[in-house]
């Protein structure tokens, strides 16, 4: 009896974290640029001369899918969607690197340049800052022209470039923050190839619908556990009525 309702409440909790997964998930099915957070369940088994038979089932999230959302044009000269597995550098809000598919930019009263989430834009020697009152677009390979409305006539100059990196072949992971770092720490290098679409924004990989089904099904399994802990009381009222018959 208590083995199955150990197990019981053990799933129970699996399934509220697995809730709270979808849930964000969900919320962030419209975010740019959003990667769908993946749960691992993991079964920790408590060792011991008693115990050693069971086993609580430990969740957390292991990663992201890097399935690629939908691009979509805007034709905003601050718009930039990554192609291929390419990811922009930012700087994190504790000052280190870190990597978003996010390229909706925009440039604040100071001049920074920053994304969607408010981080700034990492380029060649760090955060980019630009000329107030500028003309600002960005080229295909990352590079950052502007013009000076005092001179219209005036062909654009390069400033920067942004920061593009290829994440492949280094473990990255998501963190509390929603952006991603290198796993153990340390920097992504530059990658030179590495090009986006100008005016156009990369949506979220999350599909509602799906992760609406998602949500349906652990709901039925989160109720499927509640009934098994409430069988298991069932049983022990009916085993406790027994005893006391033959007594």
């Amino acid at each position: 009896m208590d083995r199955l309702i150990y197990t019981a409440v053990s799933g129970m909790n699996a399934s509220l974290n697995r809730e709270r997964v979808i849930a964000s998930n969900m919320a962030n099915s419209q975010t740019i640029g959003f990667r769908a957070e993946i749960l691992q369940a993991t079964p920790n088994t408590l060792e011991g001369p008693q115990l050693e038979v069971r086993a609580l089932s430990g969740t957390e999230v292991s990663g992201a899918s890097m399935k690629a959302g939908t691009v979509n044009r805007t034709g905003q000269p601050l718009d930039v969607a990554m192609q291929g597995d390419t990811m922009l550098a930012v700087q994190a809000g504790d000052g280190g690197e870190a990597y978003t598919r996010r390229g909706d930019l925009s440039v604040t009263v100071t001049g920074v340049l920053q994304n969607g989430d408010g981080l700034p834009v990492l380029g060649e020697s760090g955060p980019i800052t630009l000329p107030p009152g500028s003309g600002v677009t960005i080229a295909q390979d990352g590079g950052i022209l502007v013009t000076d409305p005092a001179t219209p006539g005036d062909p654009p100059q390069r400033v920067d470039r942004l920061k593009l990196v290829d994440p492949s072949g280094s473990q990255i992971a998501k963190d509390l923050t929603g952006v991603f770092r290198v796993a153990g720490g340390g920097v992504l290098p530059e990658d030179e190839n590495a090009s986006v679409i100008p005016g156009a924004l990369e949506g979220s990989n999350v599909s509602p619908s799906e992760v609406l089904t998602e949500m349906i099904s652990a709901q039925r399994l989160f109720d499927m556990r509640t009934k098994l802990v409430e069988t298991a009381r069932q049983l022990d009222e009916g085993s406790v009525r027994l005893m006391r018959i033959d007594s």
